[in-house]
C-alpha cells in the first residue's frame, strides 16, 4: 500500500458513518463542474453533518491533504474542481432544514439543501429567499452561498450576501465557527458572514445557514420593451432605474441575442427590434398598476418599437419567450461558448456594449450580451470553439480586452458567478497589490496551510 493510499484509508477509518469512495467511476464524476474544467480527486467524501465535516478537516490538516468542498457542482468557473487531486468534500447529503421561523422571517439548514427546497418551504408562509439564480431548482444553498448567487431578482432584492444572516462553518485547521446573528440588525464583532460568503470555499466550508427570507408580493406584472437600437435600450435602463418604482427584474438582450433568439423562436417582435427589454414589477395589489405606469413613462422614450404588458401567465409567458429561445440557440451554435459576467455601473451600459461590439469586429469573434441589466450585470457570451487553436488564440486576446474594458469603466469582473479558476489570473488587474496582500493573511489566517480549495480565488501571492 502506497502512502497516498495508507493516508485516505486512514481518513475513512475516521469516519465510520460517512460514505467515501476511492472508485474510478466516483472520483471522475466529482473531479468537474458546469465549467468543463477537470482535476481528479484522490477521494470522495459524503459528510452528513458537521461534525463529519470537522474530522475531514482536522485530517487534511494534520496531512497537508488538499479540501474542495462542493454540493451539486453547478458552478461555471470551476470553483469546485479539484486541481490539486485530494478529498472531494461533497455536502449533498445535508439537506435538513433545522429551523423554522416564519415570524422571524428566517430559517436554518445544512450547506446541502436545494435552493428550490428553501423556496417551497418558505412559500408555504408566503414567504422566499432573494438568491434566484438559473440553477435554483438543483443547486445548493451552500454552493449559492460559495459564489455569492444572485439572479434576475437580484436588482430589488440583492444577492446572497444580502440574503444570509448567519453561518456555521469549518476552517482549514478544522475549528469550527459561528458568524452573524438571527436578526436583521446587529453589529457585534466584525462581519465574518459577508466575508464567508463569496469566498467559495477557500476561508471555510460553510455547513450551516441561517436565510433571511423576504415576504412574498401579492402581485406581478410582466412587460417586454422593443427598441430600435442598442442605445436606446440602455438609455431606457438608466431612466427607469433613477425613479422610484423598482422593478425585480430588468433583463437585456442586445441585436446579435434578439437575432439568435428569431431564429430559434416565432417571436412577435417589429422587424426593426435591435434590443430588447424584460421587465418584472411586484408589490401590492392596490398599487402595482402605479408602478407599472411609472416604469412605462419612463421606459418610453426615442427608439421604442413597441411596448407590451402581461396581465395573464400565458401572456407572460409569450413575453418571455425570447430570453427563454436564447439558451438553447446559444448551445446550439456553440456549444463551449465562453461565458462572463461582467458589471459596470449603469451609467456606463451603452460604453460597454459599444466597446464590446468593437472587441468582436477587431477579433472576428461574434459576441452575444444579455443579463440583468438592472444593476449593469452583463452576460458576456464570445463564441468561439476552444478545439479550434485559432479561435482559442483569438479568444483568450479578446477575453483579456473584454476584463480591461469593464476595469476601465469602474466595473467588475464578476457579479454572480464567482472567480474559481476561470477568472483567478485576472484578478490582480482588478485588485491593487496592498489589497492583496491583506486577502491572503486573511486566507493564510483561516487557512494556514493552503489547503482549502487551492489555486481559486486570488492568484499566487
Amino acid at each position: 500500500m502506497n502512502t497516498r493510499d495508507r493516508l485516505l484509508t486512514a481518513l475513512v477509518e475516521q469516519l465510520p458513518h460517512a460514505h467515501c469512495s476511492t472508485a474510478m467511476a466516483e472520483r471522475i464524476a466529482y473531479s468537474y463542474d458546469n465549467s468543463r474544467l477537470h482535476g481528479l480527486p484522490d477521494i470522495v467524501v459524503f459528510a452528513t453533518s458537521h461534525q463529519e465535516v470537522v474530522t475531514v478537516m482536522r485530517y487534511a490538516h494534520d496531512q497537508g491533504i488538499p479540501v474542495v468542498a462542493r454540493g451539486r457542482g453547478t458552478n461555471t468557473v470551476g470553483a469546485t474542481v479539484p486541481t490539486h487531486g485530494g478529498i472531494a468534500l461533497s455536502l449533498e447529503r445535508m439537506t435538513r432544514i433545522l429551523d423554522y421561523q416564519p415570524d422571524d422571517r428566517l430559517l436554518v439548514c445544512e450547506a446541502g439543501t436545494l435552493n428550490g427546497s428553501v423556496q417551497a418551504q418558505a412559500a408555504a408562509d408566503g414567504l422566499f429567499w432573494a438568491p434566484d439564480p438559473t440553477s435554483a431548482g438543483y443547486s445548493t444553498v451552500g454552493g449559492n452561498i460559495a459564489c455569492g448567487a444572485g439572479g434576475p431578482r437580484a436588482v430589488k432584492y440583492g444577492t446572497a450576501r444580502d440574503a444570509v444572516l448567519g453561518l456555521r462553518a469549518v476552517d482549514g485547521r478544522g475549528c469550527s465557527l459561528r458568524t452573524g446573528c438571527r436578526t436583521s440588525k446587529g453589529v457585534v464583532g466584525y462581519d465574518l458572514t459577508r466575508l464567508l460568503v463569496g469566498s467559495e470555499g477557500t476561508l471555510a466550508v460553510v455547513t450551516e445557514a441561517t436565510l433571511r427570507l423576504l415576504p412574498q408580493p401579492e402581485e406581478k406584472r410582466t412587460m417586454r420593451a422593443a427598441y430600435a437600437s442598442v442605445d436606446a435600450a440602455v438609455a431606457a435602463v438608466a431612466r427607469i432605474m433613477r425613479q422610484p418604482a423598482i422593478p425585480c427584474a430588468v433583463e437585456f438582450m442586445d441585436d446579435e441575442a434578439v437575432r439568435l433568439a428569431r431564429g430559434h423562436s416565432a417571436l412577435d417582435l417589429p422587424g426593426a427590434t435591435r434590443a430588447l427589454l424584460l421587465l418584472e414589477v411586484d408589490g401590492a395589489a392596490h398599487s402595482i398598476a402605479q408602478d407599472v405606469a411609472a416604469i412605462e413613462a419612463a421606459a418610453r422614450g426615442e427608439g421604442l418599437l413597441d411596448w407590451q404588458s402581461a396581465s395573464t401567465p400565458e401572456a407572460t409567458a409569450a413575453l418571455w419567450s425570447a430570453r427563454k429561445a436564447l439558451s438553447p440557440a446559444l448551445r446550439h451554435l456553440a456549444p463551449k461558448k465562453v461565458n462572463e459576467d461582467v458589471v459596470v455601473p449603469i451609467s456606463a451600459l451603452g460604453r460597454l456594449i459599444e466597446g464590446l461590439r468593437d472587441l468582436s469586429q477587431r477579433h472576428g469573434l461574434p459576441i452575444v450580451n444579455f443579463g440583468h441589466a438592472g444593476n449593469g450585470n452583463i452576460h458576456v457570451n464570445i463564441l468561439a470553439d476552444p478545439d479550434d487553436a485559432a479561435q482559442m488564440r483569438a479568444i483568450d486576446a479578446c477575453l483579456s480586452e473584454v476584463f480591461d474594458l469593464v476595469l476601465s469603466l469602474g466595473g467588475t469582473l464578476s457579479g454572480e458567478h464567482g472567480v474559481g479558476i476561470a477568472k483567478r489570473d485576472f484578478v490582480a488587474r482588478e485588485v491593487d497589490a496592498d489589497t492583496l496582500r491583506r486577502m491572503h493573511a486573511i486566507k493564510a489566517l483561516f487557512d494556514p496551510k493552503g489547503i482549502l480549495n487551492p489555486g481559486k480565488t486570488l492568484p499566487d501571492g
